[in-house]
């Protein structure tokens, strides 16, 4: 960004240094996006929630970047477009020497060269300052395109982070309701262990008295 703000012109200058930029910008966003997947593929909970924090903190920075580069473009594209008009200003102030220039020129019969000559350059002044003009609207209409779509990756990422949490949160109290059942279930399973011998010992006892009883009366 240093070397746009820094930039004095032309605009063929500030268009290879945007292409640049805009190339640096889309590796980020690849960069970006693969550790999105890397983090989706995480089976662990911790992991993943882990990886989309970054993400969310790189994206987050990737905006700044954004708004950084539409800013120097917007005061690089300023200082051209000033410039251009300071250039059309001095052709104003040297119309007395073009004048005198004429003159001499109806001589040598010169004078509609140097009125084509003047008319051509001021038009092509004119015509760089309206280009500036034209290119500092595009590149605002395309960075805040690019900066509305990260703000809607942004938004994304903090869902998707939320219902990584919540489904954390689900699974840890379903793991502690299992928990509280298998416990259930183990005191059920001693206790009917429990009944199991009592009635044994009961139905032991029971034959016992029978046996007793008819000894008693055959003898």
């Amino acid at each position: 960004f240093q070397d746009i703000y820094a930039c004095p012109g032309p605009l063929e200058v500030l268009n290879e240094l945007n292409r640049e930029g805009r190339y640096k910008i889309g590796i980020l966003r690849k960069h970006i996006h693969h550790l999105e997947g890397l983090a989706k593929e995480q089976k662990k909970e911790s992991g993943r929630i882990k990886l989309l924090k970054e993400v969310e903190s790189h994206q987050q920075q990737l905006t700044s970047t954004l708004g950084a580069f539409q800013k120097a473009n917007i005061m690089c594209m300023f200082t051209i477009e000033k410039s251009n008009k300071e250039e059309l200003l001095d052709e104003g102030s040297e119309e007395t020497i073009l004048h005198h220039r004429q003159e001499i020129a109806n001589k040598y019969n010169f004078i509609h060269v140097l009125k084509f000559r003047q008319r051509k350059d001021k038009e092509g002044l004119v015509k760089m300052s309206s280009d500036v003009t034209d290119q500092l609207l595009s590149i605002s209409r395309h960075l805040a395109d690019t900066t509305q779509r990260s703000a809607d990756t942004l938004e994304t990422l903090a869902n998707s982070t939320s219902n990584v949490q919540d489904t954390h949160d689900e699974l840890q109290t379903t793991g502690s309701a299992i928990s509280q059942s298998g416990k259930l279930l183990a005191k059920y399973d001693r206790r009917e262990s429990t009944d199991k011998v009592i009635l044994f010992l009961a139905f032991v006892f029971f034959l016992f008295c029978v046996l007793y009883i008819i000894q008693k009366r055959l003898y």
